[in-house]
Formats: structure tokens, sequence, C-alpha cells
């Protein structure tokens, strides 16, 4: 049996819609990107929506619609995917790590604050709601408003993400948001940008198009040959109208699809919780996602903490204050990880790193000079985290194979 990591939701909805297109000639960003952007703004409950090519592309024109340039400083969190400090980068600004709390693998607001309180420098805050989780939102707010710096979220997992009764990429100045085919719902590349800005959105409008005061197809609709001024310098990053088409069809069937994820993540809960190796749950080798109270996770990825039998946790506050000893306890079991993950895949079943620690990659660490053991937690996430499959359309007996082969594997 070959169990992939995940599988995107495509049905006849996106074939006929997207023939639409390709019959109608219109390719371009069109009349299907702006129904998708105001479906997706409904859903979140955002007053604007502007779609681009990736969540990538929507952190640089977000950052820059801030302000954001060359002698600014912005904090990302070290375990995140590389992008979010790209985008950074992109702006010539720089790009300040801060480590996260390994329970929820987001940024840890505690020393979030520490920085903010030694650099007077930095002008705004990166949180990444990774994986499906919200970050602890409502706090950063409120030490962004004491420190008087801005918000952009890297909600690229955030689809369907809340907290309480407001979603992701809704906190901050800015929210964006990704449509790769791993993410809940996808158009195969892109992205959106979320914003209460008439402003803010206006900006990111004309930037994603060139810096063109008017759309291709507000020209067209307009009529005439002439090409409109330019007064900005922009980009081209600009959603087409194939993938506005696979957006609208997908966003409709959203609730369908996220309600199937969540059901699945259940049985992995049910799962790890009630089989046992050698009298030992399989939650204490697997340690399952978790979600606080008042938090809605979308399972976006089910990534677990590789223990290696260890009691991880105590681990960590046992070395707490020698990072290099914890760094070389932690190597060993990454060795058991990888492993595992291998005979895994042997069997047929994918895993893969949640994500990685962005200060150990070779660019990152060379420009900046620093240590693996820099940002501890977001190390170890690096070295112990997996994410298992989860897709709409799981079987049970799917499901069955990959638990009993995470079982056969682990003994």
């Amino acid at each position: 049996m070959k169990i992939p990591i995940t599988k995107p939701v495509i049905d006849e909805c996106e074939k006929e819609k997207v023939l639409k297109v390709l019959e109608s000639g219109w390719f371009v960003q069109g009349k299907n990107v702006a129904e998708f952007e105001k479906l997706f703004a409904e859903f979140t409950g955002s007053k604007y929506a502007v779609a681009t090519t990736s969540c990538t592309t929507a952190l640089h024109l977000g950052l820059e619609s801030l302000g954001i340039g060359k002698g600014d400083k912005v904090i990302v969190p070290s375990f995140t995917y590389i992008a979010s400090a790209n985008a950074v980068e992109y702006t010539q600004a720089e790009v300040v790590f801060c480590d996260i709390d390994l329970k929820t693998f987001n940024i840890d607001e505690n020393m979030l604050e520490e920085i903010l309180e030694k650099d007077k420098s930095i002008k705004a805050i990166m949180p990444v709601n990774l994986f499906g989780l919200c970050a602890n939102l409502p706090k950063i707010v409120e030490i962004a408003n004491k420190y008087n710096v801005k918000i952009i979220e890297d909600s690229a997992c955030g689809f369907d993400s809340w907290i309480d009764d407001k979603h992701s990429g809704t906190f901050g100045n800015i929210g964006c948001f990704s449509f790769h085919p791993r993410k809940p719902i996808t158009t195969g590349e892109g992205g959106m940008l979320i914003t209460d800005n008439e402003k803010i959105a206006e900006k990111v409008r004309i930037l994603r198009d060139h810096g063109a005061e008017k759309s291709d197809l507000e020209r067209h609709k307009a009529g005439g040959s002439l090409l409109p001024d330019f007064k900005v310098r922009g980009y081209n990053y600009r959603m087409t109208d194939l993938q506005g088409a696979i957006g609208v069809c997908q966003i409709k069937k959203s609730k369908k699809i996220m309600k199937e994820r969540r059901k699945i993540a259940t049985w992995y809960f049910k799962a790890l919780e009630e089989n046992h190796l050698n009298g030992t749950k399989l939650s204490d080798y697997l340690i399952p996602p978790f979600t606080p109270k008042g938090f809605k996770h979308n399972y976006q990825s089910f990534v677990c903490l590789y223990t290696g039998g260890t009691d991880l946790f105590n681990l960590i506050n046992k070395y707490k204050n020698d990072t290099n000893k914890l760094k070389e306890i932690v190597d060993k079991i990454n060795l058991k990880r990888n492993l595992f993950m291998k005979k895994l895949e042997e069997l047929g079943v994918s895993s893969r790193q949640g994500t990685h620690a962005v200060h150990t990659l070779t660019y990152y660490k060379n420009k900046y000079n620093l240590n693996n053991q820099d940002y501890i937690m977001s190390y170890i996430a690096d070295r112990l985290s997996i994410a298992l499959p989860l897709y709409v359309g799981m079987k049970e007996e799917e499901f069955n194979y990959v638990i009993n082969t995470i079982k056969k594997v682990l003994d």
C-alpha cells in the first residue's frame, strides 16, 4: 500500500471552470480572480483580499506596503519555511530571529518581547501560524501595540484557523496565505493577502501588477489601446484566471474539506493514545499536535515530535541552561527519527520533516553568523518533527495501515 503525505481535492467543478476559462481566451488575472478574492474576504471576515502568485510574494508586497525597507528589521520565528525570512530579505530589511514554544511550534511571545525591549529599531513582527495553528496573536498584538511595531501574519498554513471567532490573518495589519498543493485549499500555486486597510489593499493591487494604475481587465473593459501610467516600480505577482477559477471551486467546498481533515486528525489522536508498544503509548513516541483552549487547528499538517522513547520535555528542562549538551542529545534522537522516516517510506507510508530551523540553513547561518543551538527550541523542532499522512478521502484501511506500520517500525 502507498500512502501519500497529502492529496488535493479536485472534482468536476475545477475541470469545468478551468475549461470555461480556456474557452474564453482570457487567462490572465480576471473575473475569476476577483470572485475568489471576494469569497476569501468573506470567509476570513476581512474587508479586502488581494490574490498573488504565492504567499511569499504576498508577504513581500505586504512588507513593502507597510514601508519596510533597507535599514529596517523584522522579527521572524526561526522555525518556519525559509520563505518567511526570504520575503523580509527581498525588501533589503534585516531578519531578526526569535525562538519558538516547542508545544505549539509557534513564536515564543516572551522571547519576542525580550527582543523588542532590547532593540528599539525593529519595525515589524511576522508571526507564523504554523501547520494550521494560530500563534498567540492576542498577546502578540498587545506586545506590538506596546512597542509600536507592525504585524504581518504569515498564515500560509492558516486557512480556516481561528482563535475564538477571529480568523488567522485578521489580527495584524496584514495576513498572507498560500494555496500550494499541500495546503487545505489549493490553486496549484498562488497566494492571498488580506487587510482591513483600504490604502494597503490598493497599494498591493498596484504593486502586484508592475505598478500599473489600471489592470489588464480594467483597460479591456474600458476599451482603448493605450497603456496606463506607472508611478511606482512594481512586480509581476498576478494570479492567473485559471488559478482563480480553481480557487473559487476550492473555497466553495472548503467546509466539507475542513470537516474531513479534522475528522482524520481525531483518528490520529485516538490511535496514538490507545495503541501501545511494550506498555508505552504511541503518543509517548510521537507527541501529537497541541491546541490551546479557544484555538481551532486546521491540521494543514499533522506534525508530531519524535521522542525516540525519551521523556523529551524532561530532558529539555534538565539541560535548558546547557544548550550544547541538549543539542548533543537531540542529535542522537534525530538519527533515530531519520531512520524511522526512512523505514516508513520503504513500507509505503510517506512522512515529512515538519519544516526547518531557518537559522541553521547555510545562507542565513553564514550571513548572520549563527550557531545551530542559538535558537534551541527551533533546532529541536527541526531535528525531531515529523508530519504524518493526512488527506481528504483517507480510508480507514489506509489509516490503519499507517498506524500499524508506525508500530511495526518503532518495534
